[in-house]
């Protein structure tokens, strides 16, 4: 009887950095080093050489799934014989605290503007679809803040929903990361962009099925396309500690900051508090909400200690 490796039974295709890094072919450099720069997050390590051998390749493949959806919708317009609209192309992007979600959208979002036929691309984070702080506060769920039940998933789905709908402007609610919360009464619009990406921790959640057959949507049914940003959880800690000791400097020494009570703390104390912190929250939403939806996505990033992908998990069609 034939063995069949791992490989042969997964799901998905699976490239080394450097075979990965081969497949972005003549796909031009569209951004300059002071970009790149300005594009990444404080703790992130984002080079030249990250986006030219682990984004252009992923920018080319998008590229290419983002035209083979316009041909089908084009066929599936002749087919019924209507003149609908072309729905913005939607990309999810998650992954735990502290992977570098958000420098991975933005890249991903100026790369793709910069298509040859400059396609207008909108990024939003599921942060402004949190509950605010007193809702939280009142159903006891700022210690679960991040956990799926502490978004206003409804309000989330109404959006999607309006995006595919073609609808225009969709308003989006946005989150304040220096005071901790939803600014009330400010918005962001989405004006029918061609791409859409929308970060988020639990973007990939399934939820539970209905016992009784009804349909549930869930976030990840209007995503076209997926990303899910994958590190070892000793290596998460090492990041989220790291960018602790950072905000204490910065964001956090600011009197209006939520976190303004963690400026003062030695190092020991720092790396002490963000630790407890981490395994109490982070680690535990971690294990029970966003690494198992890992194998739903169409694209796996896997990020060693330096930051660096090393390794890409394709979906096979």
């Amino acid at each position: 009887m034939e063995l069949r490796t791992e490989q042969d039974v997964s799901p998905y295709r699976v490239f080394p950095r450097a075979e990965w890094a081969t497949l972005r072919e003549d796909t031009p450099m569209t951004l300059e080093r002071s970009e790149v720069a300005r594009l990444r997050s404080m703790h992130d390590r984002l080079d030249m050489s990250e986006v030219a051998e682990i984004y252009l390749p992923l920018s080319r493949l998008l590229s290419l799934y983002v035209d083979a959806t316009q041909k089908l919708f084009r066929a599936q317009q002749g087919f019924l014989g209507t003149e609908d609209a072309k729905v913005p192309y939607i990309i999810g992007v998650g992954g735990s605290v502290a992977v570098g979600k958000s420098t991975t959208a933005r890249v991903l979002q100026a790369l793709l503007a910069r298509w040859p036929n400059v396609p207008k691309v909108d990024l939003i984070t599921t942060d402004g679809f949190l509950y605010p702080n007193a809702v939280l506060d009142r159903e006891g769920l700022m210690e679960k803040k991040g956990f799926p039940e502490s978004y206003d998933l409804p309000a989330l789905l109404r959006f999607l929903s309006d995006i595919k709908a073609g609808l225009h402007p969709v308003r989006a609610p946005v989150y304040s990361h220096l005071i901790y919360d939803v600014i009330p009464n400010q918005w962001i619009e989405i004006e029918r962009p061609d791409i859409l990406i929308v970060e988020g921790l639990n973007v990939l959640q399934a939820g539970r099925l209905p016992k009784d057959g009804k349909a549930v949507p869930f976030v990840s049914d209007f995503f076209d396309f997926s990303i899910y940003l994958d590190a070892d959880k000793e290596v998460l800690l090492s990041w989220y500690v790291s960018r602790f000791l950072t905000l204490r400097g910065t964001a956090f020494a600011d009197p209006k900051s939520y976190f303004h009570r963690y400026a003062r703390l030695s190092d020991e104390e720092a790396i002490e508090t963000a630790t407890s912190i981490w395994n109490r929250i982070n680690l535990v939403n971690l294990h029970e909400n966003i690494l198992p939806t890992r194998p739903r996505a169409d694209l796996i990033l896997k990020k060693g200690e330096s930051h660096q992908v090393e390794e890409v998990a394709l979906r096979r069609l």
